[in-house]
């Protein structure tokens, strides 16, 4: 049986204690987590924007059923793919779950590798302009006669800090970017830098500082490799008529931002693909080939923006998720945090 979890007799600044569990994908993550579960009284509150998607199970690695039933699961499957979910609303469900949690007794431990979604969380959010729909029409306009690298390329002129983190292909978050900076004249990252300054002084947000576990590869090659045999599995397992699946309800389109997830993508461009040239949704050898070398090439250019995430979290303590020893080290932390801040 777990142990059971004594919150802190008194926190200073009215903190409530959580465990962040983060790390790029296929680092172990899930198996981590039910590896603290079966020590501790927890509830998992899922950090992925993926997750939040009904529908989406393989493509997704979606926790399977009998690991959603051995511990409390939290945000997962609460937004259809046609609905958008974005950081600001992951931080208030976040906050409210955590005091939740906490209140029943047991101990929050939130894992995932949106690292955006972690990052608002520690660092709060600062109030940026909401979403224009002229500035976004226009810059949609602009992507498609010159395409997104040329887009990448404009952020990086004016707010090269963010473009640095950004694929040259991810249209959502360039083109967030830029209607920023149309928006207000100041690049995203200016926000972001005076908002952590002043969320110091935040006495009462609920926080999980110095309590984030970060799982990252010594060798990346081991990573590589895992994310490999992932890929084959979710497609073994009926990924592509997943998405065929998703296709055919007729309202969901390849720019929402649950059809840009990793994989989802692909999929979907490869069905493109074969309808242009006539040939239905039947795949031949070749396409499927072709396929996964994207979708595996995608998934790492995934991991490698994580964990360049990650890097820039200096709160995080690293485990190398390649050490046999990986799991042994991460119940060792999460006992020393838990006892120090029981004993706070």
């Amino acid at each position: 049986m777990p142990d059971s979890f004594v919150p802190a007799r008194s926190a200073p600044y009215s903190r409530t204690f959580c465990i962040g569990l983060a790390g790029p994908t296929a680092s172990g993550k899930t198996a981590a987590a039910l590896a603290i579960a079966r020590q501790y009284p927890v509830e998992i509150i899922s950090v992925d924007s993926a997750l939040v998607y009904r529908g989406m199970d393989i493509g997704t690695a979606k926790p399977a059923a009998h690991e959603l039933a051995a511990v409390p699961h939290h945000l997962i499957d609460i937004r259809d793919p046609l609905q958008a979910y974005s950081a600001a609303e992951f931080v208030q469900d976040a906050q409210r779950l955590i005091e939740d949690i906490s209140a029943r007794g047991k101990l929050p431990l939130l894992v995932g590798g949106t690292m955006l979604y972690f990052k608002a969380l520690f660092d709060g959010l600062d109030d940026m302009p909401k979403a224009d729909p002229a500035v976004r029409a226009a810059l949609l306009l602009e992507a498609s006669a010159q395409g997104w690298p040329a887009l990448h390329q404009q952020l990086a002129q004016v707010d090269p800090v963010t473009a640095a983190r950004l694929a040259p292909h991810d249209s959502q978050r360039i083109s967030r970017a830029l209607e920023v900076f149309r928006l207000t004249g100041q690049p995203l990252s200016f926000f972001h830098q005076r908002n952590a300054s002043k969320n110091i002084a935040d006495s009462v947000r609920t926080v999980c500082a110095n309590t984030l576990i970060s799982l990252e590869p010594a060798d990346r090659a081991w990573l590589h490799q895992r994310i490999a045999q992932r890929f084959d599995a979710m497609l073994a397992a009926g990924f592509i008529d997943e998405v065929k699946a998703l296709r055919a309800r007729g309202d969901l389109m390849p720019d929402l931002p649950s059809m840009r997830c990793v994989g989802y993508r692909q999929a979907w461009e490869a069905l493109d693909a074969l309808e242009a040239d006539g040939l239905g949704d039947n795949f031949s050898e070749e396409d499927f080939n072709a396929l996964r070398d994207k979708g595996i090439f995608a998934t790492r250019q995934l991991a490698k923006r994580q964990i360049t995430w990650l890097r820039s979290m200096p709160q995080r303590e690293v485990v190398a998720c390649d050490d046999p020893t990986a799991l042994q080290e991460v119940l060792e932390r999460v006992k020393v945090h838990r006892n120090n801040f029981s004993c706070a």
